[in-house]
């Protein structure tokens, strides 16, 4: 691979063909890397809404470590574990969802109940609806 004085650094086309084998690489004209760099640098998939990458330094270590959280549109497609991962993902936003809707129902209800001045237990209390009236009253 012979590359040119006036040719941009591009280093994602370089590391690419390091890993080929040398004369392959060496095949590749001017023209060609630089549609390989174009084609690189037009990936759809590295642009996320959401694209958190905090990094932790320890002082004590050596290393460095990073976390990513990725959110966005998926374009691609799934491989089977990938499904079955979502489904599950799915499943567990579902059940979080519905436990909120639920205790949200539930507080509701519960503040119907005092307001309406039904005392299903006597002297018994979660104080919510006292809560409530300080609140708002």
């Amino acid at each position: 691979m012979t590359v040119k004085k006036s040719e941009p650094n591009y280093t994602h086309v370089k590391q690419l063909l390091r890993k080929m084998e040398p004369e392959v690489a060496a095949s590749f004209s001017y023209k060609q890397r630089k549609a390989l760099q174009k084609a690189i640098n037009t990936r759809g998939w590295n642009n996320h809404k959401i694209d958190f990458r905090p990094t932790l330094a320890l002082p004590f270590l050596p290393w460095s470590f990073y976390f990513v959280f990725l959110g966005g549109l998926n374009r691609r497609t799934l491989s089977s574990t990938e499904r079955v991962s979502a489904a599950i993902m799915f499943i567990i936003a579902l059940l979080i969802c519905g436990l909120i809707l639920l205790g949200t129902l539930f507080v509701l209800l519960y503040l119907l109940k005092s307001w309406l001045g039904i005392d299903v237990f006597s002297n018994e209390s979660l104080g919510l609806w006292d809560q409530f009236k300080a609140l708002f009253w």
